[in-house]
């Protein structure tokens, strides 16, 4: 049995109708730069996710960087942030010019560790990137707590992997100042090339990111401030609009998916543990183990296909040296980089698939 990573091919089929449909209107329209269908999207979204903006953009990795430009971020702001994440999330903050603070992850959730984040603030510290790792939120009940303690302080969600998940009811898209989203393709609710959103209830920084999206313009080749080529295109929109009134159902049989691994492998392998205020997305079905390479070929030549998410901290990344951080500054980072490994996930494995894998994994322990 040949097991998809992603099933991108599969989920086409199913909504190829809707999608080709709504691919072929924008040709029609021939209106590829912000047309009608990202004010749609935009809608859509705000009405998915209750946050009262949601603004369209080029990559979740520009939702991040705008998200920043919106709070006036400046060279030398501290920005607090994981090290065990995929490497936009401290990338940007450097781009910024500013500079990222890291603090380790918690052992069960692997997300980062809100008791710890007080020690890393300083006079400097303008805001936490607190990033909803593999589908699950943060500790946003701390984190919200040190934001009410330290009130300068901003919050930030970088959501890319955990559209439509839940904390204490609410969606991640609601729990920052600014929260951003990615829709890469392979993420729980993809576009077909990149794409990314940012969602806020603030009317000045939804203003200014809309302006900052299309160059800083407050009109026509005026621009009030300094900005970027960030817009989402018109093809994308249209493509998410199709597929964005299935997602309901794509995150219950994600859900579903994920029950049947942690049912099935619960005794043998340790995956991040959800809590019980929160919904993950499950962007990733993450298990920690020890043989990763030995059981990652073996489950290959099985037609189990697995991927890292991440093999490496950002903290002895190359590009980060400059912050003079080492190895042991983050252990648990450190370790479960070692450790983990992602099993297919999405929502068009079979429940014969999902046994298929778990009776791979079994064989080998």
């Amino acid at each position: 049995m040949n097991i998809d990573f992603a099933n991108l091919q599969l989920q086409y089929q199913k909504y190829k109708v809707d999608i080709d449909a709504n691919i072929q209107a924008v040709l029609n329209k021939s209106n590829y730069i912000m047309g009608e269908e990202v004010h749609e999207l935009e809608q859509a979204l705000a009405e998915f996710t209750g946050a009262k903006h949601a603004i369209t953009c080029s990559s979740g990795t520009d939702a991040l960087l705008l998200a920043m430009m919106a709070m006036d971020i400046q060279p030398g702001d501290e920005i607090i942030t994981t090290p065990f994440t995929f490497i936009a999330t401290a990338e940007t903050i450097a781009l910024m010019r500013a500079v990222p603070v890291f603090v380790d992850i918690e052992e069960d959730t692997l997300n980062i560790d809100a008791r710890k984040i007080e020690a890393a603030i300083t006079e400097k510290t303008k805001a936490i990137i607190a990033v909803s790792l593999y589908g699950q939120p943060c500790d946003m009940d701390a984190i919200n707590q040190l934001k009410i303690k330290h009130s300068k302080l901003k919050i930030i969600i970088d959501g890319a992997q955990s559209f439509g998940s839940t904390y204490n009811g609410k969606t991640d898209s609601n729990l920052g100042d600014i929260s951003t989203t990615s829709f890469f393709p392979a993420k729980p609710l993809g576009c077909y090339g990149d794409g990314g959103a940012l969602f806020t209830n603030n009317d000045s920084y939804a203003e200014k990111i809309k302006m900052m999206r299309v160059h800083g313009q407050n009109k026509r080749y005026h621009h009030k401030y300094i900005g970027m080529g960030g817009r989402l295109d018109t093809m994308q929109a249209a493509i998410l609009l199709a597929k964005l009134q299935h997602y309901p159902q794509e995150l219950a049989d994600r859900q579903q998916v994920a029950h049947c691994y942690t049912d099935a492998l619960f005794d043998i392998l340790q995956a991040p543990v959800i809590k019980s205020n929160r919904a993950s997305a499950w962007a990733q079905y993450t298990v920690r183990v020890n043989n990763r390479d030995e059981l990652q070929a073996k489950l290959k030549e099985n037609g189990v296909p697995t991927a890292v998410h991440y093999p490496m901290p950002l903290h002895l990344q190359e590009c980060f040296q400059y912050l003079n951080y080492k190895q042991g500054d983050f252990p648990i980072s450190e370790k479960a980089s070692n450790e983990v490994m992602s099993l297919p996930m999405n929502s068009f494995l079979t429940n014969d698939q999902v046994d298929y894998v778990v009776a791979k994994i079994q064989e080998n322990f």
